[in-house]
């Protein structure tokens, strides 16, 4: 019988609720609520119409972390749901301990904000202690895995990724989550993960892989540990679990990292996806080639198949209809193929919609805008998957509009 290790003292699954989940994918009531709040039209009635389907898996539905808009990230309980609402792809940010483990963390220096650490003994480990706010000075801390052991990272109790900042005590700072998203399931310990866990879970769960190799917060070399280092043990827990390359979609936002695996890892190189991040470049524009660092063709050059522009980068406005952006358009001409992020990341709608829709702010003044987006993004950008921190959101979508 397969069983999950313990990875915290208050937690073990196994196999049966593992097995079930992946038999019994539910959607849950929200996307519901947002088609009810969508603008009367075809697309409103094509998604009522699909009310009462078969939920089904879907690779174009992709576990952002998860499914943190509930769960804290990057836990067994998280990949869980997100699993259970049909994401056919699930997510592992990697990076590395103290004693070199890989480990499923958003970023090296999270654990001030990911977990309880500090309200424990390892608060000591930490880069910067917490400092209480003071006027306008917030509330401060750093932590990072790269200071601990794989064993003392154990014995962390993950929580949702917040922080308050006018905190000014350890208590109240660990607190700090969006009303719009919940505590209700980090009440009890839920169970963090090593790299090579994650693979073994979510194979279980019928899923496929696509870890994020986090940019390091310590300066390599680490402890003897290179940059190339870090990027073949990332693909050879994948050789050992005996996962094969087109079950795995490699990510990282270091153009270096993708052509190391291009080069070293052919096969996995393959699907190598390049996490685009020039929205932080001086006079960047997804819609003005002349700011961008490597034209798309230049990418695909490279031998990069995949890019993941954040959603905002493929599309823009002609009056209210959402069309796709310039950098959207010549990556479709180049032959390149697009992964985007991330739905259900942004809270309610009803006031632009903040980061993630800002190339659409002016037509996002409700919840119903999303399967707009999403439909824009599918079918005019023609996105291969789109991340969600809401799973059930896309899956819907792709049920019902017949993508696998």
């Amino acid at each position: 019988m397969f069983r999950i290790l313990a990875l915290t003292s208050a937690s073990m699954i196994a196999a049966p609720a593992l097995a079930q989940s992946v038999n019994a994918i539910e959607y849950g009531p929200r996307p519901y609520y947002l088609i009810d709040r969508m603008a009367d039209g075809p697309l409103k009635e094509k998604l009522q119409s699909c009310a009462g389907q078969e939920a089904a898996q879907s690779l174009f539905s992709i576990g952002h972390r998860g499914a943190p808009m509930q769960f804290p990230e990057h836990t067994v309980e998280s990949n869980l749901a997100a699993a259970r609402m049909g994401a056919g792809i699930l997510e592992c940010d990697v990076t590395f301990t103290k004693d070199l483990e890989l480990v499923c963390r958003h970023a090296q220096n999270d654990l001030h904000t990911t977990t309880n650490i500090l309200a424990t003994p390892l608060a000591s480990t930490c880069i910067t202690p917490f400092a209480p706010a003071n006027g306008d000075t917030g509330a401060y801390a750093e932590c990072r895995t790269s200071e601990i052991t794989l064993a003392q990272y154990r014995t962390l109790m993950p929580k949702m990724d917040a922080a308050d900042r006018t905190a000014t005590t350890v208590d109240a700072y660990l607190g700090g989550t969006a009303d719009w998203r919940t505590d209700l399931y980090s009440t009890e310990p839920a169970t963090l993960m090593t790299h090579a866990e994650s693979i073994e879970l979510f194979k279980s769960l019928g899923a496929k892989f696509t870890p994020e190799l986090k940019t390091p917060s310590v300066k390599m070399p680490f402890n003897g540990f290179t940059q190339k280092d870090y990027a073949q043990k990332l693909v050879d827990e994948y050789k050992a679990a005996g996962i094969p390359a087109s079950d795995v979609w490699l990510q990282s936002f270091n153009l270096e990292d993708v052509l190391y695996w291009i080069e070293a890892e052919p096969e996995f190189g393959a699907q190598a996806v390049y996490l685009m991040d020039e929205y932080n470049l001086d006079n960047y524009s997804p819609m003005e080639p002349s700011t961008w660092p490597n034209t798309m063709e230049e990418l695909k050059a490279m031998g990069i198949n995949y890019i993941a522009p954040p959603t905002w980068m493929l599309v823009t406005l002609e009056g209210n209809e959402i069309v796709p952006s310039e950098l959207a358009k010549q990556a479709k001409a180049a032959g390149l193929k697009i992964i985007t992020w991330t739905i259900e990341r942004s809270g309610p709608l009803m006031h632009g919609g903040g980061w993630y829709y800002q190339s659409i702010a002016d037509i996002t003044n409700s919840d119903g805008v999303m399967y707009d987006y999403i439909d824009a993004l599918a079918q005019d950008v023609g996105v291969e998957g789109i991340f969600s921190d809401w799973p059930a959101t896309v899956t819907y979508y792709a049920n019902c509009l017949g993508l696998k």
